[in-house]
């Protein structure tokens, strides 16, 4: 069964995002494919090939480097390799994806993307000569790069400083930068340059709320779960235009980002009351021009629905509407960076024909059972796996079906 819609975050809310004109033609095609290959399957007769396409956003990796050694990282294991992309034959696969119906670009994690070399020429790239919405995930280290292209960015796009502190102290013993002049302070100093510099940039302040007791494999987590106020008053004073919280993830044995709130010294009804009173105390200091903002996880951690994201349909249909791109490969699902099971392709796999990446996610479509890959993960995407899903075994037309739902506000977010 598919979990209920009202925990939604608008920024999560995928289904409502698929309507949007410049994603559905894409999203229909899909879904009148799978249902073919359905039918053939059922028939004994040839399946037809995935259309012509690929995903509409993807999250790009544009490095496992990075400057800190925080111990609540998720992609610990896969920092710091020694793995590349080759310039050309990336940007080959961009343009190619973009001839394929790519809408959505978002430069994020394993590593930073800002100690890339070439991280100021993507993104001219990709905004200048490919024409997609960009955002940026950054540890705020150096946003020197992100101010020098602050004049590229347009309205939608934005980037989320990665900061989890409203002290320094706390910012320093939770991320342990390398470099001299790294702090708290230098860095919302920055970021409100940058929000300067393009007003139409949305910028985000991002706080994963940790609790005593949470760890990382054997690795103890340092609490912060105390500084929700500070940081958000920290972040309207910068001109961030919100803070995000969400709570902390691990990794679980198979591989998957999982919410386990059993990690914790108090009883999971004082944490969630703890987490309630530093959201409420955020939340007096919003204002037209500034909000607070919690993610699906959090929402569905504290409203006691988790559980119910964890029941995935065997097929996840988004796979092939959102990629991940590393240096490590192509990949399924941001919540399977890395992982093998996970793997579409090679890094490069969009790029020449594009065949590789095409026959990859056909593969990994049927391969990938994410109701059991998928089953301790808290998934933003399963309530639009399941509405997809509804729409591949029904009988309707899926075109008509998603005509008679509601339509797009107009907004043009085409980040997945």
């Amino acid at each position: 069964m598919p979990a209920a819609d009202a925990a939604l975050a608008p920024i999560h809310d995928f289904t409502r995002k698929l309507l949007q004109p410049g994603l559905r033609p894409a999203v229909v095609n899909y879904l009148r494919w799978r249902r073919a290959v359905r039918a053939a399957r059922a028939a004994g007769a040839p399946e037809p090939p995935l259309p012509e396409g690929g995903p509409l956003s993807v999250n790009l990796d544009l490095t496992t480097a990075c400057n800190y050694a925080c111990d609540h990282c998720i992609d610990w294991d896969a920092l710091n390799l020694a793995v590349r992309h080759e310039d050309g034959e990336l940007r080959e696969a961009l343009r190619n994806l973009r001839a394929r119906g790519l809408q959505s670009v978002i430069l994020i994690g394993g590593g930073e993307p800002t100690v890339h070399p070439g991280f100021g020429g993507i993104v001219r790239f990709l905004k200048q000569d490919l024409g997609v919405q960009v955002a940026v995930v950054s540890n705020g280290s150096r946003n020197e790069k992100i101010l020098e292209v602050a004049d590229c960015f347009t309205r939608g796009d934005w980037v989320r400083l990665s900061l989890d502190s409203g002290a320094d102290a706390t910012f320093q013993a939770m991320h342990k930068p390398k470099g001299k002049g790294i702090t708290l302070d230098r860095i919302c100093e920055l970021a409100g340059e940058v929000k300067r510099a393009n007003p139409a940039l949305q910028l985000g302040f991002s706080f994963v709320i940790t609790w005593r007791g949470a760890r990382r494999d054997a690795v103890s987590v340092i609490e912060n779960l105390g500084e929700m106020e500070e940081a958000a008053a920290r972040a309207k004073a910068a001109g961030f235009d919100y803070v995000s919280f969400k709570p902390f993830l691990t990794r679980a044995e198979a591989g998957a980002e999982v919410l386990d709130p059993a990690q914790a010294e108090e009883e999971q009804a004082q944490v969630r009351a703890r987490i309630r009173a530093g959201l409420l105390a955020a939340a007096r200091l919003e204002d037209g021009a500034f909000r607070v903002v919690e993610s699906t996880n959090l929402r569905v951690f504290l409203d006691g629905t988790w559980r119910e994201y964890t029941r995935q349909p065997r097929e996840c249909h988004m796979q092939a509407l959102r990629q991940v791109m590393s240096p490590l490969g192509t990949f399924n699902c941001p919540a399977h960076r890395g992982v093998e099971k996970a793997r579409i392709g090679g890094k490069a796999a969009w790029a020449g024909t594009g065949a590789e990446g095409a026959a990859g996610t056909a593969r990994v479509l049927d391969r990938f059972d994410a109701s059991r890959e998928c089953r301790e993960v808290t998934c933003l995407y399963n309530p639009v796996n399941h509405h997809l899903e509804a729409l591949v075994a029904g009988d309707a037309d899926p075109e008509l079906l998603l005509e008679a739902a509601e339509a797009s506000d107009g907004s043009d977010d085409f980040f997945l």
